[in-house]
């Protein structure tokens, strides 16, 4: 009972300190995202900026994981081990790049930003979840 409220209050304050990251960086403007992607047209590169320091927050961490011997509120680390580029990997990435593009939004910005009430938010979160629940029932049926 114990270590459940210490991993939900860690993943909590993850959670929040993401959200600020993310608004601070300007992740939750969809103008700002398509900007970046604009590279042909009015190229907008700052969140090349934020890319960046995500990269080096990322591999800090995995450097960090390497040296200890279990994380402080699970038996053992959740790495993914299929190391394997496949369709299902190809097309994945495909959509959700194109889903970055049109809407602006990946995952987690967009549930940060239901919290400033933009209607394009909550039919991107809503179309995201349908989205996922379609992939769940039908992947379970081909596994």
């Amino acid at each position: 009972m114990i270590r459940n409220v210490y991993q939900f209050g860690a993943a909590l304050a993850s959670g929040i300190v993401f959200g600020f990251g993310l608004s601070l960086s300007g992740m939750l403007n969809p103008a700002r995202v398509q900007g970046f992607l604009d590279i042909f047209g009015a190229w907008d590169p700052t969140l090349a900026f934020v890319l960046g320091g995500a990269v080096v927050v990322a591999f800090i961490g995995v450097q960090v994981m390497k040296l200890m011997l279990h994380p402080a509120f699970d038996d053992s680390f959740h790495v993914p081990t299929n190391r394997r580029i496949d369709a299902p990997l190809v097309i994945g990435s495909a959509l959700f790049g194109l889903g970055w593009g049109i809407g602006g939004f990946c995952p987690g910005p967009a549930v940060a930003s239901l919290a400033l009430g933009l209607p394009q938010s909550v039919l991107f979160v809503i179309a995201m979840l349908v989205g996922m629940t379609l992939h769940d029932r039908l992947w379970r049926r081909r596994t």
